[in-house]
């Protein structure tokens, strides 16, 4: 695949008013989900909560994509209609997690290194020839006393930049995500110190790669405070430092950038979207990839009866899209 067809897809994934729906749990996350709420988590049980989520009417009208997990990527509808078929018939991107996952980082305590390099470039092989477009890997940084290290940042940078080029060859517009986690009592300035180190050493590893920023995109953690923080910053400043932030370590040349909730709540995160988009115009565009902020409520409701409240549930999918769609144009408004 051509670089133009690359940056056309990446291009897609964040058109004005769009953003990307995470469904792409692990088996493992997922069950801790339907615990939650009652659910027995199986095969048939997953696929019908993904096949709720992906057959919502209109979901393309702020949604530009959806990043599956392996299991979903091969499922289909009750119909017996593959989830790829209807999600490129109603315009949706299919994405696919492809990491194994966060593993302690010999030598370094406390540390996680996202592991899953091995054997990638014929897994990307597959998934390309089931229908994915594009693809996510998740890289942990914590903060903590004398963490990050450099060998954390630079370890997961490395991979990221790795994975990334592996896709680009496949022809899959790589995501990257190195999310630095809410977890701890750090304050503001903390945050936008070691999200800035981070997205330095992330791009200069893309560029040591030989990865095409124009095509792919950034999936990344808002700049906040720790969530133990005594002293939890406003939307405003949330909004200005992660912008002073991104401005000061993302190149221009990106197609655009989404950021993940982090377990911020479903408000929360779409009022931190939307002040930045007020904040605008910015060098790329700023969208959503939301997954348990996109999810939450609409889960609740289906858990309760999943035939009886099918429908309900995909009005809440579509009213939560709606929603971050506005914000990611600036025009969301809170309900009073």
């Amino acid at each position: 695949m051509s670089i133009e067809q690359l940056e056309s897809i990446a291009q897609a994934m964040v058109a004005p008013g769009k953003g990307i729906i995470a469904i792409d749990e692990s088996n493992t996350t997922i069950k801790k989900r339907f615990d939650g709420v009652g659910i027995e988590c199986t095969e048939d049980t997953r696929r019908a909560y993904r096949e709720m989520l992906l057959t919502t009417p209109n979901l393309s009208d702020h949604i530009a994509g959806a990043i599956l997990y392996d299991e979903t990527l091969r499922q289909s509808t009750r119909a017996g209609v593959p989830f790829t078929k209807v999600m490129l018939d109603n315009g949706i991107l299919p994405g696919i997690k492809v990491d194994k996952g966060p593993h302690p980082l010999a030598g370094f305590p406390g540390e996680l290194v996202t592991e899953g390099l091995d054997g990638l470039r014929e897994r990307l092989q597959e998934y390309a020839r089931l229908g994915a477009k594009f693809a996510k890997w998740r890289a942990v940084i914590t903060i903590g006393d004398d963490m990050p290290s450099s060998t954390c940042i630079e370890a997961n940078c490395h991979a990221l930049a790795r994975y990334a080029a592996l896709c680009q060859e496949s022809g899959i517009v790589p995501m990257v995500e190195p999310e630095v986690l809410m977890d701890g009592s750090h304050d503001l300035e903390v945050c936008y110190d070691v999200t800035e180190v981070t997205l330095r050493s992330l791009f200069a590893s893309l560029y040591e790669q030989n990865v095409m920023l124009e095509g792919t995109i950034l999936k990344a953690s808002m700049v906040v405070s720790g969530k133990d923080c005594p002293e939890q910053a406003s939307v405003d400043e949330v909004a200005e430092a992660t912008i002073r932030c991104l401005k000061a370590s993302v190149p221009a040349s990106l197609p655009g950038i989404v950021f993940l909730s982090g377990g911020q709540s479903d408000e929360a995160a779409t009022a931190h979207l939307n002040a930045m988009n007020q904040m605008g115009p910015h060098p790329w565009p700023l969208s959503f990839s939301y997954g348990r902020a996109m999810q939450s409520a609409a889960l609740k409701l289906w858990s309760k009866d999943m035939d009886k409240h099918f429908g309900d549930a995909q009005k809440t999918v579509a009213q939560r899209a709606r929603e971050n769609g506005l914000a990611a144009l600036g025009q969301w408004k809170k309900s009073a």
